[in-house]
């Protein structure tokens, strides 16, 4: 006889994903998209979490509703839990001592990975949407260098301006160009760099364009989420044969 436990009210989905409050499309490949993952996952909307509050404000007075949202995507089932905007880095240290599961709030957290993997002399770079929000706190509070290789989309384009505006219409091909111009100028102003990571969750749809634009490895939360997942609900082999 098997004797199975309970104590969630979802069972299946190990992920659980914090989502800003947007309504900007969520195309095939965002993080918001349920179809971009192989795996099932929970997601729980945080109420006033704008994108613009989140990146440009540092997530001020939101952090008790993440730490809400977060307990109550693990009551319901989810093993661990990540978010859906790099920015969220800053709460990294709150969030992972509030909930009873392993957190993973950004896709910066896998820089120094991804650093270990390079040859000598060459570095990770970064590609946020917004450059100049970005302070040395993102980076150290989930301890990665703050001297880091940092660019950015145009900030006066099509992908920041629909996407930290919460505007209900995006023009892909034009947010396409504008990630590709942007890692290709990271990587002209910083010919040391050895591969990307992408911050924005909502940048995943143009990973692939990015790394054949730039030849570089590519990074982002998709990446980081996969590994993530891996751990929580590792694969079982049949070992019938052996």
């Amino acid at each position: 006889m098997t004797t199975v436990a309970g104590g969630k009210s979802v069972y299946g989905a190990s992920v659980g994903i914090l989502m800003l409050e947007a309504c900007f499309p969520r195309i095939p490949g965002d993080m918001g998209n349920a179809l971009t993952w192989p795996f099932p996952v929970h997601y729980r909307v945080v109420r006033d979490a704008s994108p613009e509050r989140v990146v440009t404000q540092r997530a001020q007075g939101l952090l008790d509703a993440f730490i809400e949202a977060g307990r109550d995507l693990v009551r319901h089932g989810a093993d661990g839990i990540t978010t859906n905007c790099g920015f969220l880095s800053i709460y990294q240290p709150e969030l992972a001592a509030a909930l009873d599961v392993p957190v993973a709030t950004s896709s910066l957290m896998q820089i120094p990975m991804v650093q270990a993997t390079l040859p000598p002399g060459r570095r990770v770079g970064v590609l946020t949407i917004s450059p100049k929000t970005m302070t040395p706190d993102h980076l150290s509070k989930i301890g990665v260098d703050p001297s880091t290789p940092v660019g950015g989309v145009d900030p006066d384009g099509e992908f920041f301006s629909k996407i930290i505006g919460n505007r209900p219409d995006l023009d892909v091909e034009k947010c396409r160009a504008e990630n590709v111009a942007g890692a290709l100028e990271l990587k002209r102003a910083n010919p040391d760099i050895g591969a990307i990571v992408l911050e924005c969750t909502n940048m995943i749809p143009y990973a692939a364009d990015v790394r054949r634009a730039t030849g570089l490895p590519t990074y982002s939360i998709y990446s980081f989420v996969s590994w993530f997942q891996s751990s929580l609900q590792p694969r079982r082999f049949d070992l019938g044969q052996y």
